[in-house]
């Protein structure tokens, strides 16, 4: 009979607006799922989001899809600070105050070069101001990396679902090019 006392597996703190299974934000609440997995330092992602933004936001606001973003910390081995895992915390923060997707925006337009040091935290908490993040609150959340354990939480999720590049994007589980014409498409399949 062992005498070591039994860890107990502290829950995972996942940020306001967590999908079910802490893995991504859920965006709208249409019946068709769409999930999008993103680093905050992958240019293709920022290229993504530019081309493919403005549909995903309209299909969330006709009600068609719930948007699922997985913003992983895949490519930290590419900066010197971890910066893919912090601004992915740090997008976390942001979703506590209902401004994820504002803070998605603001991230992809200041994205620092991939093999540099990325932004510090306190970059990061500025960035807020620009998505209208101004509380001390938000500030404390990113310098404290209060979600880098969720960060790591979508990362592993993600690759043990497959997926081994950023962005990806899947309409109802299945795999679809990352680009506006083939993701109205598969909603339009899902939906008939």
């Amino acid at each position: 009979m062992s005498t070591r006392p039994h860890r107990i597996a502290s829950p995972l703190h996942a940020p306001a607006g967590a999908s079910a299974d802490k893995d991504g934000i859920v965006v709208g609440a249409g019946p068709v799922v769409v999930d999008a997995y993103i680093d905050f330092m992958c240019p293709f992602c920022k290229m993504f989001e530019q081309a493919s933004g403005p549909t995903l936001d309209r299909l969330v606001g006709e009600g068609a899809i719930s948007l699922v973003y997985h913003p992983m910390g895949f490519l930290d081995g590419l900066s010197t600070s971890r910066y893919s895992s912090r601004a992915s915390a740090s997008s976390g923060c942001a979703s506590d105050d209902g401004r994820f997707m504002e803070y998605t925006y603001a991230l992809f337009a200041n994205q620092p070069p991939e093999g540099g040091p990325g932004l510090t935290d306190d970059e990061l908490a500025e960035i807020g101001a620009m998505a209208g993040l101004t509380e001390p609150a938000f500030g404390a959340c990113v310098r404290h990396g209060t979600y880098l354990d969720w960060t790591a939480h979508v990362t592993d999720t993600a690759i043990e679902r497959g997926v081994s590049g950023t962005p990806t994007v899947l309409v109802e589980g299945t795999a679809v090019p990352a680009n506006p014409q083939t993701i109205v498409a598969a909603v339009a399949a899902a939906v008939r």
